[in-house]
C-alpha cells in the first residue's frame, strides 16, 4: 500500500541534504513515512512514529525504529492525545495528515516533543494543502522558513521562538481528542475514516447483513468499529470477532467501542495491513475495504487485495458481505476467489455484494442479481472501465 514515489518525504529531506538544515542524532519522525530519501544511515537512532501499519512495516524493513506513537495504554483504551515519551528532541520532523483538526494537532504535538530552540520541519504537497497547512504552522510557531520543490512545500521553524502562541499551540494539541458521535454510541476522533459520522456505504451494508451468520467472524479494515458492533447485534450466532485495521488510532477506538461486547464474544484486535493477508478459517467476513491511502490517492488494488485476502482467510462455505462504491471494478476478483457472488442491493452509488467461497464440490457460479435484470451489472462495469 505504499508507493514508490513520495514527493512529500523527498521535499521534507531536502534542506538537510543540501546543507540548510543540520541533521541531528535521536530526531524524532511524527507521521514518518519510508522512501529512497530516507537513509538510515543519514539518521542515526532516528525515532520513527506512524499509526499506519504498511508505513511502519516499511520503515521497520529499511532499518528504522518504529512505534505507533500511541500513549501508553491507549491499547485498552482510547487516549486523549497522541505521543508516547515527550522527552525533549533536538530535531523533529512530521509530514502532517489530511484531516485538519488531526494535522493542527500534529502541528501542536511536534512543537511540544522538540527541545527548545530546536527545528520542527515539515512538508506538505500542494494539493493536499500545504499553502494552508503552513499558514496554521506559523499560527503557532511564530516566523516560519519554506521552500517550495517536487510540487510541495517544506517549512520549518525553531520550537519556543519568539512570535509562538504557546497557548494556541496547547488549544490544538487537544483538536483530535476522541469524542462522541452518533448520540454517545460510539467514540471517533478526527482523521479516523468517517470520523463523526456513520459511512452510508457501511450503513447500507448493515441493514443487508442476514442474521443467521454464525461462527467465527473478522471485520477487515474495521475503522472505529461500526460494522463490527453492527454485526454482533444484528447476528447472535457470531461467537468470535477479529479487528483489523492499519490505523492505529482507529483500532484503539474500535477496541473501546466494541468493549461492551466482550463477554458474549471473543474479541480480537489486529493492527495489521490486510493486503498482506490474514489468518484463515473465517466463517464470516464484513468489509468496507479502503479504495484510498492516507495521501488521498485513489487505489482501487487496494480493495481488490482486501478482496484475495478474504477468499484466503473464509473456510469454503464462508461468506464475505462486502460494500463498495459501484464503479469500483471489484467483479473479476470476486469471480476469481468465490464459488457465488451474488449483487445484494444497490443504492446512493453504493453496492452490497455476498461472495460465498468455494466447497469444491461444484464449479462456480455466475452472479445473481435478484433486484436488476440478469447481466446489467456487469455490462455497467464493462462500460464504466471503457
Amino acid at each position: 500500500m505504499t508507493s514508490p514515489g513520495d514527493a512529500a518525504l523527498d521535499a521534507l529531506l531536502l534542506p538537510f541534504a543540501d546543507g540548510t538544515l543540520a541533521r541531528e542524532a535521536e530526531a524524532l519522525f511524527l507521521r514518518a513515512r519510508a522512501g529512497a530519501a530516507l537513509d538510515p544511515q543519514d539518521w542515526p537512532e532516528l525515532a520513527c512514529e506512524s499509526v499506519f501499519k504498511p508505513d511502519a512495516e516499511a520503515l521497520q524493513e529499511a532499518g528504522f525504529t518504529v512505534t505507533d506513537g500511541l500513549a501508553e495504554g491507549s491499547r485498552d483504551r482510547a487516549p486523549a492525545d497522541i505521543g508516547g515519551d515527550a522527552g525533549a528532541r533536538p530535531l523533529v520532523l512530521l509530514l502532517p495528515p489530511r484531516q485538519r483538526d488531526e494535522a493542527r494537532a500534529a502541528f501542536a504535538e511536534a512543537l511540544a516533543r522538540a527541545a527548545p530552540g530546536a527545528y520542527v520541519v515539515a512538508s506538505v504537497a500542494n494539493d493536499a494543502g500545504a499553502k494552508s497547512a503552513e499558514a496554521d504552522f506559523a499560527r503557532i510557531a511564530g516566523p516560519v522558513s519554506t521552500r517550495s520543490k517536487y510540487k510541495c512545500r517544506v517549512f520549518w521553524a525553531r520550537a519556543g521562538q519568539a512570535g509562538a502562541d504557546p497557548a494556541l499551540a496547547a488549544q490544538w494539541r487537544g483538536l483530535d481528542a476522541p469524542r462522541r458521535i452518533e448520540g454517545g454510541r460510539f467514540l471517533s476522533r478526527p482523521g479516523v475514516f468517517a470520523w463523526d459520522r456513520v459511512d452510508p456505504a457501511s450503513a447500507l451494508l448493515a441493514r443487508h447483513l442476514p442474521s443467521d451468520l454464525a461462527g467465527r467472524a473478522a471485520d477487515l479494515g474495521a475503522g472505529y468499529g461500526y460494522l463490527s458492533a453492527e454485526l454482533l447485534e444484528r447476528c447472535p450466532g457470531v461467537t468470535a470477532l477479529d479487528v483489523f485495521e492499519a490505523d492505529a488510532r482507529a483500532l484503539a477506538l474500535a477496541r473501546h467501542n466494541l468493549a461492551g461486547h466482550a463477554p458474549r464474544v471473543a474479541l480480537g484486535f489486529h493492527w495489521q495491513d490486510v493486503t498482506a493477508g490474514i489468518a484463515t478459517g473465517y466463517d464470516v467476513l464484513v468489509s468496507n475495504p479502503p479504495f484510498h491511502v492516507p495521501d488521498g490517492r485513489e487505489r482501487p488494488d487496494v480493495g481488490r487485495a482486501f478482496i484475495a485476502a478474504a477468499a484466503q482467510a473464509l473456510r469454503p462455505g464462508g461468506r464475505l458481505w462486502l460494500v463498495a462504491n459501484r464503479h469500483l471494478p471489484y467483479e473479476e476478483t470476486l469471480g476469481t476467489g468465490f464459488g457465488e457472488v451474488r449483487l445484494v442491493a444497490q443504492e446512493g452509488g453504493f453496492k452490497v455484494v455476498e461472495a460465498v467461497k468455494s466447497t469444491g464440490a461444484r464449479p462456480p457460479r455466475p452472479a445473481r442479481e435478484p433486484r436488476e435484470p440478469r447481466g446489467s451489472w456487469d455490462a455497467r462495469e464493462a462500460r464504466m472501465r471503457r
